[in-house]
């Protein structure tokens, strides 16, 4: 049966397993109880009250975190014509339809994808292997668009997608354990309110059911939900 490390364990016992911490409480306890040798990131662990089986139950969108994310997000965007232009000034790391080619024959060095409805036709052939990978863009998303050059700074400057699993929980990184407290919890709470306003007509009871705060190798914190409520 697996065992969890001496600095697990250490950390672990800072914080009481029995209590519900309010979000600036639980940020200061994750921080705390954080012991890589590298810089972790910060997730959020929601569990809601809905049954992804239903499509009207589906809670999924994007956000973005006013701190940013703490990675660096390389940006792939596939357009034509003047478009190219209007990307390569957003700030796009990757331009112009001849990357498809470069797909097929495996490549994927980019973290996000951005397409003109235009070049839809061409990209859904790719489904196979950017579907799995979360790279395919989508109009839900804001990644299927012809402003291109708003989904590029966006994207850049701290865009987060979520969703939620099969098991009814939303997974969603927050930032680094190197952000200042007030960093991240302007950042849980963007992410947070958006959640509450993506709620379906059709869930029905306690929407917010759990939340937690970790880091990427800590022990999770959980958080009051009583704000969400």
């Amino acid at each position: 049966m697996k065992t969890h490390g001496k600095k697990f364990r250490a950390a672990s016992e800072r914080r009481d397993h029995s209590k519900s911490y309010e979000a600036k409480q639980a940020i200061a306890l994750v921080k705390d109880m954080a012991f890589a040798k590298f810089d972790e990131s910060v997730e959020v662990a929601i569990r809601l009250g809905v049954d992804p089986r239903h499509a009207d139950q589906v809670v999924r969108g994007t956000v973005v975190l006013p701190a940013g994310t703490g990675k660096t997000m390389r940006v792939l965007v596939i357009c034509a014509g003047a478009k190219i232009q209007e990307a390569q000034d957003a700030g796009a790391d990757f331009v112009g339809t001849e990357f498809l080619a470069k797909i097929k024959e495996g490549w994927l060095d980019f973290d996000v994808m951005i397409a003109t409805p235009d070049q839809m036709g061409q990209i859904g052939q790719l489904g196979r292997v950017l579907g799995p990978r979360g790279l395919m863009p989508n109009p839900k998303a804001g990644t299927v668009t012809f402003d291109v050059a708003k989904a590029v700074k966006e994207s850049k400057g701290g865009k987060i997608e979520f969703r939620v699993d099969k098991g009814g929980n939303v997974h969603a990184p927050i930032g680094k354990v190197s952000f200042t407290p007030d960093q991240l919890e302007s950042n849980f709470t963007a992410l947070m309110d958006t959640i509450v306003r993506s709620k379906p007509a059709a869930a029905k009871g306690v929407y917010i059911r759990n939340v937690a705060i970790s880091s990427s190798m800590g022990p999770g914190v959980t958080v009051d939900t009583t704000p969400f409520r």
